[in-house]
């Protein structure tokens, strides 16, 4: 199943087009994505019993799917090759920190750039479908209800000023563009080996696989909520593989103009252009 945001309300989305969830069902779910997302097995259900016929849509419609999280928790240095690229040292415990919900957005967004030092890094992103604490990895998984792509854009200058900034340097406004749409997990090829790329103006730039985490979703989540308790909905940025920018030689940032286009197999893809507001 997968689920849009079309012009800030809910559709589903089916191999002919889309269908306002809220009309299609005669008001049983509304247009809200949030309730949508807490909803997500009675819209399944739904969808398997109705005869429902999809709309055609512009994908420049579509706007951020998970517009009010309550948490964005972000997994740092989760794969081996970024760990390498960037000079770090891998920690016996997951590296986490925060975005600020208010960072993020869709899925065609136009990003202004503060200076000349904004990185790329194409993540999957879990989102999660209950409240979730102190899980087992046999239930990690269950607790997800959807998967999109994300960016986890960063102002590495911020980022590093003062200690460490992280998550200043990546809460910058449109620095967590996701989308195109949420898509169950059981819609997936394999949702533990997915393919991700991203590339800048046509070059491909990271190429990844989630099977080269190193903490796999089960181990990710049941680690991180032994401390930490996840909420309905919350925004889960579940770490890159190498490619980014920092990492290059010489290093190499996003410019006014460029645009990133970030895909994960069986998700979709997300476009992200940048302006200067240097």
């Amino acid at each position: 199943m997968r689920i849009a945001a079309i012009n800030h309300r809910a559709h589903l989305v089916l191999d002919d087009g889309a269908v306002d969830l809220e009309q299609a069902s005669g008001g049983r779910f509304r247009s809200d994505l949030m309730e949508a997302i807490a909803r997500a097995d009675e819209i399944a259900a739904f969808a398997a019993q109705s005869e429902l016929v999809g709309a055609p849509f512009d994908v420049l419609e579509l706007t951020c799917p998970v517009p009010r999280p309550s948490q964005v928790v972000a997994i740092g240095v989760n794969y081996a090759d970024h760990a390498t690229e960037m000079g770090i040292d891998l920690a016996p415990e997951p590296v986490v920190f925060t975005k600020f919900p208010t960072c993020i957005a869709g899925p065609n967004e136009v990003v202004t750039l503060p200076n000349n030092t904004v990185d790329w890094e194409v993540e999957m992103v879990l989102v999660m479908g209950r409240d979730a604490f102190q899980l087992t990895e046999e239930e990690a998984w269950d607790a997800v209800a959807f998967v999109t792509v994300g960016q986890d854009l960063s102002d590495r200058d911020l980022q590093f000023a003062a200690g460490r900034q992280f998550a200043l340097g990546k809460s910058r406004p449109g620095f967590g563009p996701i989308g195109p749409w949420l898509v169950t997990p059981d819609s997936l090829p394999n949702r533990d080996d997915l393919q991700l790329t991203c590339s800048v103006d046509g070059e491909v730039v990271q190429d990844g696989r989630t099977s080269s985490m190193i903490r796999p979703v089960s181990t990710l989540l049941a680690e991180v909520t032994q401390y930490l308790e996840l909420r309905q909905g919350d925004v889960i940025f579940t770490g890159t593989p190498s490619g980014a920018g920092m990492g290059r030689t010489p290093q190499r940032y996003l410019l006014p103009h460029e645009t990133l286009v970030s895909t994960i197999e069986g998700i979709g893809t997300i476009t992200t252009t940048f302006v200067d507001g240097r």
